[in-house]
């Protein structure tokens, strides 16, 4: 048990009453609403970084593909696995940006909107103790699987299309304009790797990307019906 979770301290605080903010205590949550800002944007700043490296990881891609009619479309293929690992690390970097991001829309939500409404700001309700608990015990408020999931449906699923579009587009065009399957199957192997299952897995990549997407999808509007609070919606 940490030093957090003595016993009897949740109850404490339950049993403490509501009271109004003093000016002294709405400066400092102020100081604190303008900590949890700068850092969200510190990390929506690493989010940007990442999302131009994965594209500029494609056009470099594209450039080499389809730099001559003889180029090989291997570029492509190679470029939508490392666009993956892009992905994986942008969604690692959503989250630690969710934790700021949650923390600011609370206050503005919460602290903020019902003082220029003229309302009275109260500490010890539900936002201060949830906030309180969140500054004790930092958690991410999403998973890997949720932040990649939208990751992929704001930005990467677009660079997906196009890595998609560029390599199919490639073996339709380039020598010749493509007039059989067994054309397509000759461009499309890679090495000893025959071209049936190139384009197979190339397909089954791209779907299993919208499958998850969809999945993520359903999973984040599931979680916005049945929230509880906005930190815990992440």
């Amino acid at each position: 048990m940490s030093s957090h979770d003595k016993p009897g301290e949740a109850e404490a605080a339950t049993d403490t009453p509501c009271r109004d903010c003093s000016a002294a205590e709405i400066t400092a949550i102020a100081h604190l609403y303008r900590g949890e800002i700068y850092r969200s944007t510190v990390w929506r700043t690493r989010l940007d970084s990442t999302t131009n490296w994965a594209v500029v990881t494609t056009g470099i891609a594209l450039s080499a593909t389809f730099s001559s009619a003889e180029a090989s479309p291997l570029p492509m293929v190679l470029v939508g696995l490392i666009v993956t690992i892009f992905l994986l690390l942008e969604a690692r970097r959503y989250r630690y940006f969710n934790i700021w991001r949650a923390r600011a829309r609370l206050l503005e939500t919460d602290f903020y909107t019902p003082m220029l409404r003229g309302h009275p700001v109260v500490l010890n309700t539900h936002w201060s103790r949830l906030l309180a608990r969140d500054l004790c015990r930092p958690r991410y408020h999403v998973s890997l699987a949720r932040a990649a999931g939208r990751r992929l449906r704001r930005t990467y699923g677009w660079i997906f299309l196009i890595q998609a579009l560029a390599y199919y587009g490639k073996l339709a065009i380039h020598p010749t304009p493509l007039h059989t399957l067994s054309q397509l199957w000759t461009r499309a192997a890679i090495g000893p790797i025959r071209g049936e299952i190139v384009v197979a897995a190339g397909l089954l990549f791209h779907l299993g990307w919208v499958i998850f997407g969809c999945l993520a999808l359903r999973r984040d509007r599931h979680s916005w019906r049945h929230r509880q609070s906005l930190i815990a919606i992440g």
